[in-house]
């Protein structure tokens, strides 16, 4: 019976000293080998034996059938010369943890694939509990993997994103080559992106050969300054952004401006109801008003693709290009901006870019004229994107995934919970289901 305990519960190192049935429970007594016995949990050496606790502890271990399982041993404190007085090490469990380690080990890898909800539901634990669970098994497997999980890095990207309201953020940086997630932390900003370069050692530094981002230019000084051989790469994506919100906020000034108009043309009333003799609105006002309503439904027309337009939106643009309004020309420019980054080369990018900039420059509308020049200030780095033919879109992609795991939780009170639990999903760190062999990652 003790070997078929073992063995249904994973146990390893651990003496089965008794089972018993207790309130529709299965309660196991276990205690660790004469060996394992005494070790502080921290640093896993022999200790002496502070005191021995009172009452018994229990882990929650793998169901048997359709029955809970629980391990007990009475738990004993010991004095390490390094860390102190803390509980014994046990080798069915993690440190601090009240789950074994294989029952940990099924939790992450079903809140890998689950909704938290529904792991918490068919495990028969706290909500709460799942994200902690996944913390340690990521911690676990981080440490096994050491400083080794970032060999081979060579094109990495780098980006903020929110993920609770009231400006809370944390950093994601991807791997290029791979997709994977290679680190999160909480917070944004230069101190964020140093905890990740910390890590790092002088030689995984210098191996980095490319590093995108936005255009905060604190990310170019840092990377320039700790990343000597690493390319810096203007995502093109933020830079077709920038414009892309130019252009919005021109067409609000210009509906702005035609409905002031329009307000003008009307006659003035004399009071409410129906308008008396004398004060319809002349054919004018009339044209004016459906001017103005026609900028206000050309939102999605201006800033869509010109390869992505339906008949309709197409339309829209043919009205304000018949107008001579200033929308179509920014419209224009945003088109021949995203050209820039469809080129075949680099050679052929910086012609583009460089036509580019002189007409932007010289259109007159204020919006456009501020992107150009923060795209002239950034010349050769967009150039670097077309020749390197990289982009942001893997860090979006991830930052996608952090949205949806903060929305299949309903929210982390932990942020330590939260990366465990993203790490274990993006990165190449993956749980196993406890007795299979290791799937391929």
């Amino acid at each position: 019976m003790n070997s078929l305990l073992r063995f249904a519960l994973l146990l390893a190192k651990t003496v089965v000293e008794g089972a018993r049935i207790e309130g529709g429970r299965v309660v196991v007594s276990v205690r660790p080998h004469r060996s394992e016995q005494r070790r502080c949990p921290v640093c896993g050496r022999k200790c002496r034996t502070h005191d021995v606790s009172g009452a018994p502890r229990r882990w929650r271990a793998l169901d048997l059938a359709a029955s809970m399982c629980f391990l007990e041993y009475r738990i004993a404190r010991v004095e390490c010369p390094e860390h102190g007085v803390h509980a014994e090490r046990v080798p069915w469990a993690r440190h601090k943890a009240r789950f074994t380690r294989p029952f940990e080990d099924r939790v992450a890898w079903m809140a890998v694939h689950c909704t938290m909800s529904a792991v918490a539901a068919e495990c028969r634990i706290q909500w709460k509990s799942v994200g902690a669970i996944c913390a340690r098994v990521y911690s676990d497997l981080l440490e096994q993997r050491g400083q080794g999980r970032f060999e081979g890095l060579r094109r990495i990207g780098v980006d903020e994103t929110s993920y609770k309201k009231g400006h809370k953020y944390i950093m994601v940086v991807v791997d290029h080559d791979t997709g994977r997630l290679v680190w999160a932390g909480e917070g944004c900003g230069k101190d964020t992106l140093n905890r990740f370069l910390d890590q790092l050692t002088r030689e995984q530094r210098r191996a980095l050969e490319v590093v995108t981002a936005d255009g905060a230019k604190w990310i170019k000084r840092l990377v320039k300054a700790r990343c000597p051989n690493a390319k810096w790469v203007m995502d093109p994506f933020h830079v077709v952004s920038w414009m892309n919100d130019a252009l919005d906020a021109l067409r609000r000034e210009e509906w702005q401006a035609a409905k002031a108009a329009a307000r003008k043309a009307l006659p003035k009333r004399r009071g409410p109801g129906r308008p008396r003799r004398g004060e319809e609105a002349p054919p004018g006002a009339k044209a004016l008003k459906e001017a103005a309503d026609a900028i206000k439904g050309s939102r999605f027309s201006l800033v869509k693709g010109a390869e992505s337009l339906t008949d309709a939106q197409e339309g829209k643009l043919r009205e304000l290009k018949r107008a001579g309004s200033r929308l179509f020309r920014a419209w224009e420019l945003k088109e021949d901006l995203r050209a820039v980054f469809m080129a075949a080369g680099a050679a052929e990018a910086k012609a583009l870019l460089d036509d580019w900039i002189w007409r932007a420059g010289h259109c007159r509308i204020e919006k456009v004229v501020e992107v150009e020049k923060k795209v002239r200030r950034r010349r050769e780095d967009v150039v670097r994107a077309v020749e390197l033919g990289i982009s942001n879109a893997r860090v979006e992609a991830v930052n996608n995934k952090v949205k949806v795991t903060v929305k299949m939780g309903y929210g982390f009170r932990n942020v330590d919970n939260m990366i465990g639990l993203l790490m274990l999903r993006c990165s190449d760190v993956k749980p196993q289901l406890p007795g299979r062999a290791q799937e391929a990652a």
